[in-house]
């Protein structure tokens, strides 16, 4: 009998609680209208969505890019030949192929005996870069060095293991100077 007791009491409760919400219905809901007067209308026009047109990609004549056989390997385990490009695995390493391009930075040049030599900071040390320098982890080479930029081309592997080349630049980074 003490259960259906604690069940009736529990019940009472719940319906007196809800009662007691009700109340406050009515001032939310005369809230709601003030705030529904007073609030002016915005009517913007949206405009047209734009046309999508798309990119046609003309490969007449040209390797599909992810045809199996730009990856098909031949029996022996090797890729296909390629173009025959391959980086000097022979000679010794520079100090700057450590660190990826991405960690250098361009702070300065100067002449020397009527060459361009560029500054390239790395982990704070600076090097002397000139024409010819290997860089980066790509087997890059400098090409060329001017004031503002040293251009360099890297060898790297495509997808089908086949080594090309890629051409990158790093610029000369400009302080703000403060006031």
């Amino acid at each position: 009998m003490t259960s259906t007791l604690r069940r009736a009491a529990g019940l009472a409760f719940i319906v007196l609680t809800v009662a007691g919400c009700e109340s406050d219905r009515g001032e939310l809901r005369t809230w709601m209208d003030e705030i529904r007067r007073t609030t002016p209308l915005v009517k913007e026009k949206l405009s047209e969505p734009k046309s999508f047109e798309p990119f046609r990609y003309p490969s007449s004549g040209e390797t599909d890019p992810f045809s199996v056989a730009k990856l098909r390997v031949d029996s022996l385990g090797a890729t296909r030949a390629g173009s025959g490009l391959r980086p000097d695995l022979t000679r010794r390493r520079e100090p700057l192929e450590a660190y990826p391009l991405d960690n250098l930075k361009m702070v300065g040049n100067l002449t020397q005996k009527g060459a361009t030599v560029a500054l390239l900071q790395a982990d704070a040390v600076l090097f002397q870069v000139r024409v010819g320098n290997y860089i980066g982890p790509n087997f890059g080479r400098v090409l060329r060095v001017s004031e503002d930029e040293v251009a360099v081309r890297e060898i790297v592997q495509d997808a089908a293991g086949d080594w090309i080349e890629r051409d990158t630049a790093l610029r000369l980074q400009v302080q703000e100077t403060r006031k």
